[in-house]
Formats: C-alpha cells, structure tokens, sequence
C-alpha cells in the first residue's frame, strides 16, 4: 500500500468500558493544493457526506467534479445508531480528517465516538470494490488468563459463525452481533458488520481478513476490534453498542478494562503515529452549536404558494442568487451534461445538500405561465424511483429546474463498463429491475398524472447512492388524459432498440410501449449486452437473441457470465418476464401492475410468450440511437434529457 501517515486519536474513558479510538489514514496517492478545484470539491463532499447520512439510513455516497478533479465519497454508520449519534461520529471523523490529511487526495477516518463509522473519500471509484488495506486494530491491556484452554476454540467458533450470520444475512447492512458462553456468568460478545456496497463474498472476506488480522496483531487480550475500509469487527467479554439488551452484565470480579491500546497494523510500518488526548464532549457540543446557528440564519427557501395547496409534495422557489453560489456561478467544472434546452450543473446548497440544476437556454421556448405550469407538473410527481423535482428559480430571463442529486451516475455507465459491472451483482439488480417497474408503474396508474414516458433506457435509469433505480428524463414524456389508453404522432422520438413496433412502424404508442422498453431493459440488466451487439462477424438484436436461446432451451448461455455463481432461477423468471413484454402484439404484453407482480410474487405462473417483432424488420425507421426532439404539444412534457448525475 505504501507509506501512510495514521493519527490515532485515544478518548478519555471515564466510565468503565472500552471506546474504540478513531483513526485517520492519509493516502500516498498525490496531493492538491489549497483552493485548487480538487480542494472545493473534497470539500463538498465532505460536507455532503455529513448532511445526507443520517437522511439515507447510515449510508451514503457522492461524486463531485470532472476529469482529474472527481472526488469520490463515502459514509458509513453502525446500523444500530441513532440519528444523532451517527451525526456526531461522522461530523467527529471529518473534522480529524481534514486535519490529519489537509492535502491528500485520498484518505480514511474510522470514526469510534460513541460508535463505528467510517468517512472515506478518493480520487479513484471504490464503491463496491473489496479493499483489505489499511486496517486500524487496538485490544484492552487485559491480559486472558492462560490457563483457560477453551478459550481459543469457542472464540474461534463464535468468530466463523459471525462471519457468515454478517455477510449471508437478508440485511441490507450485513451485520451481526452474536454471543458464546464461557461458563455460567461469563460470555463473549461480538458485533461485525460490512457496508453495504460490497457483495456478500466480500464482505465475508473482510470480516474473515479483519478476524485474522486481529489474531496476528493482538490476540491474548481481554477484546478488541479490527477495521477496514469495507468492514467493522469488535468483541469483548461484556456487551457494547447496545447490542445486547437482553444479557446481564458480567459480575464486578471481572470488570471490563478502562482504556484501549493503539497499535499498528504490520503493513504500516513506515507510517507515523501520532496520539492525542481529546474531551470529545466539548467537540461535539461545538459542533452541535455550530449546525443550529447555520441553520439558524441561513437564507430560507422560498415555498411556491401558486401550486396544488392539496398535494402531499412541497416544491421551492430559491433565488437565482442561491443557485449561482451552489454551482459556483454555473462553472464548467460543476457541468453534468448538455441537454436540448440547457445545461446540467451540479450544486451544494448551504446546508450540504446536493443538488442537479437544470439550466435552460434563451431559445427554449416556454414563457414564464408555461414555465410556471410545467413545474406544477412535474411537481405532482413524487416516487421513490423517480428523480425528485426539489424546486425551481424564475427570475428575469433565467428559468432554472432544480432536482434532487443522484450520485451513482445512470445504469449503462454501470452495466457496460467492464470495472463497474462487477459491482452489480444479481442482488443490485434485481432490485434495480424492481425499482423501474415500479417507477414506470407510478407513471401509468399511481399518480396524479398519467404519464407515458416514451423514452426508457439505460441512460435515463440513475442510480442513487444504494443504487436504487430513479427514472429521469421526462423530455419525450406524454401526458394522457385519465380515460386515454393510447395516442398516435406522426413525429417518432426515442431510442432504437428500445421503441417498441408499432410506435417506430405506425407512430402508435400507449402504456404497453414503455412495457415493451422495459422489457428490453430487463433483457439487457440480466444478460450486459446491449439492444444491439456483435456476435462473432455477426450483429446480433438482444430481443431476437433471447428468443432464439429460450426457444432452443439455452436461455442460461444469456446471462452475464459474472452472474452465473448466484441463483440462475430468479434470472430465468427476469428472462421469462422480459420476453412476455417484448411480444409483439400490443395486447399479449402484460400491463406494469402484472409485471410488478409477477417479480414480486415468484409462485405466480407466467404464461408462454410469443416471439417477439424482429427487432430487423423496423431498423430502417430509425438509425442506431438516433434521438428526435419533436415539436411539443400541450399536453407534452417539455424538459428534455435531464441528466441529474
């Protein structure tokens, strides 16, 4: 790994218990200079870790900048923590940070005040990568007694047992925390835990390599831990965290120790360290000062009083002032992307939240009522698979959109980048499958609105930073009246390979047209080949394709070969449900409400599907992904290829 710099910090422990120590660790990966743009954006991330964490249930990553300025975060709190006490470990572990590492691109903070945490931030994507080094370990001065020759072998048992409870359980957050008796008053405990990110292969490699990173470094003593970049490990011989509510304590002839030793891991010993004695109360009780009063005096946004007083969604109007200081004046180091009508800038508001600014050019074409009457639209649509409108500013000849920021970038910078692609496992899949289906179906039924995208595909599928699935791009969007099942246009827009017959044939679209988009994009998740592809001096259509292998009982040579280690069965059924909503007669393919339950109801018995439109037959209505701005009518949603990422 190189050489390091690790600064430990040793809290005073007034109670009688052990408190794991924090612990930076600063990258020998380059450096930047002050105000440089890698300098504000690690800044911002830094701050968009603290303020977006506890909102995201104790996980959360971002990306911010372009090029050789990208900074890559992540965040990490135990998952029994509260709220507040989560917010005080990592807000603790950033301000240590910043200060053990003013100017590395690339640095750790293993937060231990009053629980684990971990902040983590880089010039490099990590997320989802297993990363074995470095590693922070301390142990409790007691010494074990010797002469207890069992010892050894429960601790052994109760540690393999951990490893595989955290990293094969049903929790998004891979945890155990699991006890052993040692004799009728005495027990051991011990908690793991892997970030979410990581597979559960990897994860039961870290907490294997933490368990035995442990055994090298300090075995014999009365409890300690071990962590690494994916993974948390601690036990003791009474219970911590409140993990244990249900014990009883150990008997005052064996109290627990009073303080924890640092000491460093073998693979760092060209690195430095560094003790400090801190009063952690103080800190936090500045940093709790310091929150409220920028809370306190920060500008307010303004709430658009003009929308549906009724709805259940809040949208603001902010200043143009805000967003200009949010994106750093619309700097092109902030751009996401170019749309029709306008640029993508990434902000950070003044409270840390990120966010996606939707510019809009001059010759856009709406008035300030038209501006005001799409916002209401897009205002009413509220779902967790849908990218959030938070807001949006008009003043003077500036129309802006602002939208919630979705870190992970879209779906096809995953499923065809030979490194990212590793990261989705069939697990992310399956729920990045469900997620759009359900989005989809919010559209066709569930909303105030009925809405026909008419543009679903990879690129419009973002990722958030549990890599749920959001649906973005509303640009080519049709809104139907609520007794309106179909349409018909002479202009087609859209993707090929993701358009459905009928609408590139005769320009006839309906609901069952995103049914068919989406079923594309099941076959595409579940196989990581594109709507079109090369096979051998061959082009190949991904529809035709997978008909030919389910016809010809071959359907398993269609999954991703770095899938084929999980379960084949509930990809098969994705295979199944793919083709039933590619057929190609409108009326065989199954609505969004069957597909939802045919992907959450395994037992349900899916019927045969019929051979879908030769995806050869309408190559010539449209080139390989062409993409047609058309001309809009009323009931048509302007805003087209909003890219928040």
């Amino acid at each position: 790994m190189g050489s390091k710099t690790i600064v430990s910090l040793l809290f005073h422990v007034i109670i009688i218990s052990i408190t794991l120590t924090g612990a930076e660790v600063c990258y020998n990966t380059g450096n930047f200079t002050a105000n440089s743009t890698y300098a504000k954006n690690r800044d911002l991330v830094l701050r968009s870790l603290a303020s977006n964490v506890t909102a995201n249930g104790g996980f959360y990553n971002t990306t911010i900048g372009l090029g050789n300025d990208t900074v890559y975060g992540l965040v990490f709190c135990m998952a029994s923590a509260s709220a507040e006490i989560c917010s005080s470990c990592v807000n603790s572990a950033i301000q240590t940070l910043m200060a053990a590492c003013p100017n590395q691109k690339e640095a750790i903070s293993w937060g231990g005040n009053p629980v684990p945490c971990i902040v983590h931030y880089a010039n490099r994507y990590f997320l989802g990568s297993l990363e074995l080094s470095p590693t922070d370990a301390g142990y409790n001065t007691g010494i074990l007694d010797p002469s207890f020759r069992q010892f050894l072998q429960i601790w052994s048992g109760l540690m393999t047992d951990t490893v595989t409870i955290a990293s094969t359980g049903s929790s998004r957050f891979k945890l155990a925390a699991e006890t052993a008796d040692l004799s009728s008053t005495q027990k051991i405990y011990v908690f793991m835990q892997c970030t979410p990110d990581v597979s559960p292969s990897n994860c039961r490699d870290c907490l294997q390599h933490s368990v035995d990173y442990y055994k090298s470094c300090c075995n014999g003593y009365q409890g300690g831990y071990a962590q690494k970049p994916n993974c948390v490990f601690r036990w003791d011989l009474y219970p911590f965290y409140n993990l244990f509510p249900q014990v009883t304590s150990p008997s005052p002839s064996s109290p627990p120790p009073t303080n924890t030793t640092i000491r460093k891991g073998k693979e760092n010993n060209a690195s430095r360290t560094v003790i400090v004695t801190i009063v952690p109360t103080s800190i936090f009780l500045a940093l709790v000062i310091l929150i409220l009063t920028i809370f306190r005096f920060r500008k307010p946004k303004q709430e658009v009083k003009n929308f549906d007083e009724n709805s259940s969604t809040k949208c603001w109007e902010f200043k143009f002032a805000t967003i200009k200081l949010a994106t750093n004046d619309f700097s092109d180091d902030n751009k996401l992307g170019q749309g029709g009508f306008g640029a993508v800038y990434k902000g950070i508001l003044a409270d840390g939240q990120a966010i996606a600014v939707k510019r809009l050019s001059s010759n856009s074409g709406q008035g300030a009522v038209e501006f005001r009457n799409e916002v209401g639209l897009l205002a009413k649509l509220a779902h967790r698979n849908l990218v959030r409108l938070l807001g949006f500013c008009l003043e003077g000849t500036e129309k802006l959109l602002i939208y919630e920021f979705v870190p992970n970038s879209s779906l096809d910078q995953f499923i065809h980048d030979p490194n990212k692609r590793l990261v989705l496992d069939w697990e992310k899949r399956y729920k990045i499958i469900e997620g759009i289906a359900r989005g989809i179906l919010y559209l066709h039924q569930d909303s105030q609105l009925w809405i026909i995208h008419r543009d679903l595909k990879p690129g419009n599928i973002l990722l958030d930073g549990n890599m749920n699935a959001k649906i973005s791009d509303f640009g080519m969007a049709k809104l139907m009246k609520t007794d309106q099942t179909h349409d018909a246009t002479s202009r087609i827009a859209g993707t090929f390979g993701y358009i459905a017959p009928e609408y590139a044939w005769k320009g006839q679209f309906s609901v069952k047209s995103d049914v068919f988009s989406f079923g594309v994009l099941v076959l595409e998740i579940v196989s990581g080949q594109k709507p079109s592809f090369r096979n051998g001096d061959d082009m190949e259509h991904l529809t035709s394709h997978a008909w030919r292998r389910w016809r010809e009982g071959t359907a398993l040579d269609l999954i991703d070969p770095i899938l084929r280690n999980d379960s084949t069965a509930a990809m098969m059924r994705c295979i199944h449900i793919g083709l039933l909503c590619v057929q190609e007669n409108v009326a065989d393919r199954p609505t969004m409400a069957s597909v939802v339950q045919m992907l959450s109801n395994s037992s349900l018995t899916l019927q045969t599907p019929f051979e879908p439109a030769s995806s050869l037959s309408y190559t010539s209505t449209m080139e390989q992904s062409q993409l047609k701005i058309i001309p809009l009518s009323k009931n048509e949603i302007s805003i087209t290829e909003l890219d928040p990422r």
